[in-house]
């Protein structure tokens, strides 16, 4: 569809949904964002629901500025996925065996490793770097050096809340029945506690004394509080894309120990929660994604629904009003405590029947009757991404 752009704010906010749907609070928000004098414009992507400073699903471009609380605490949160040689005829009958496997393999919710991971020890991980991606541990904000020894432990492990690790069957088309893995993590506890300082600092500096709200206050180019959050920011991103890389290659070890003869294709790999340096129309921005993915023309792309209705893998159409971005999701419709006062466990049993899954009290907030629609969100974005594959869950794995 073609976006709607929003009126009386300083720079364009164009909307990829209908506007009326969006809830006051996040309407306020956009309004606020545009206001700022250091932005560009802002794409707001048809998942779009209020967010801390700044809203999920929205794409904010700046000028010589970066808001942290706009990128978020869970720095480099994303999405993996690759496509195996199996269909689902192929998987074990027992996939409650291969959940319970998945889950002693990596630990999820607020759990770690006993002993870090050693990366040169996870067959079939096509990583290089560890060395000195650690080393630049020691030039992050002195303050988290004591956290050290927990993001070590953390590397690989997928957390909670939205977080996730699914097999998934294709649906329709030539490849129909054909087994993907993904999974949905990102930064863990050091790209919030990063995050977190940075977010501190900004709301004392002079220059954001008088912002409409505070947790849009920024860091302007050319300070060293700007280049000390460049310079954290960058390596949680990594942090976070590494993570879902150590999980992708125990996730097919998982499933190689159980079916020997898979073999498995390329990994797609996208953060959601990032900031970017981009050029358009001849000028270079800091672009942040928040709760948006990158969607520039032929790249690919992960879209997931709720723990019940599936996931969309896309490639970018490269639409520069929307500076080549598309949504990053379903996008919650509800908090996650008006889901539990609204739903039960047997309505979670419902929405998930058919997926082997968690279905007690304490995923309810994760129900699909929690997030919107994926269907309505896909049909809102026609002109920003086009469908590689329909994917839909037969197991799926929650912190």
């Amino acid at each position: 569809m073609a976006y709607t752009l929003m009126s009386g704010t300083h720079a364009p906010v164009r909307v990829w949904t209908d506007p009326a749907g969006i809830e006051p609070d996040a309407t306020r928000q956009l309004r606020n964002i545009g206001s700022l004098p250091w932005v560009d414009g802002v794409a707001v992507m048809p998942d779009v629901h209020y967010g801390k400073g700044a809203t999920v699903g929205s794409v904010i471009a700046m000028r010589q500025a970066i808001s942290p609380a706009a990128v978020g605490v869970d720095i480099g949160c994303g999405m993996s996925a690759v496509r195996t040689s199996l269909t689902a005829s192929d998987l074990p009958d027992d996939l409650g065996a291969l959940r319970r496997s998945i889950e002693d393999t990596i630990p999820v919710g607020f759990a770690k490793y006993n002993e870090p991971v050693d990366p040169g020890q996870v067959r079939g991980l096509d990583e290089t770097g560890w060395d000195g991606f650690w080393t630049r541990f020691a030039e992050l904000d002195p303050t988290v050096a004591p956290l050290q020894g927990r993001a070590h432990s953390q590397m690989g492990t997928l957390g909670g809340g939205n977080h996730f690790i699914e097999i998934c069957v294709e649906q329709g088309g030539a490849d129909a029945g054909r087994v993907w893995l993904m999974l949905h993590s990102g930064s863990r506890n050091i790209g919030n506690e990063l995050a977190q300082r940075h977010i501190a600092e900004a709301h004392g500096l002079p220059h954001n004394a008088d912002l409409p709200d505070r947790d849009l206050a920024v860091f302007l180019a050319g300070t060293p509080q700007m280049a000390a959050y460049r310079r954290d920011l960058w390596w949680a991103q990594e942090y976070a894309r590494r993570n879902r890389a150590v999980m992708v290659a125990l996730l097919c070890n998982v499933l190689r120990d159980a079916v020997p003869h898979v073999t498995f294709d390329e990994s797609i790999s996208c953060h959601h929660n990032y900031v970017a340096e981009e050029t358009y129309g001849g000028v270079e921005l800091l672009v942040t994604r928040k709760g948006a993915i990158r969607a520039g023309a032929g790249d690919l792309g992960i879209i997931p629904g709720s723990m019940g209705t599936g996931s969309y893998v896309v490639r970018g159409r490269g639409n520069l009003d929307a500076y080549c971005s598309a949504s990053h999701g379903a996008g919650r419709r509800m908090s996650r405590t008006k889901a539990k006062k609204t739903f039960s466990v047997r309505d979670l049993a419902k929405q998930t029947a058919g997926v082997e899954c968690r279905k007690d009290a304490g995923v309810v907030d994760e129900i699909p009757g929690a997030y919107k629609d994926l269907e309505t969100v896909m049909a809102y974005q026609t002109d920003l991404v086009e469908v590689v594959a329909h994917l839909k869950q037969v197991v799926c794995v929650k912190g």
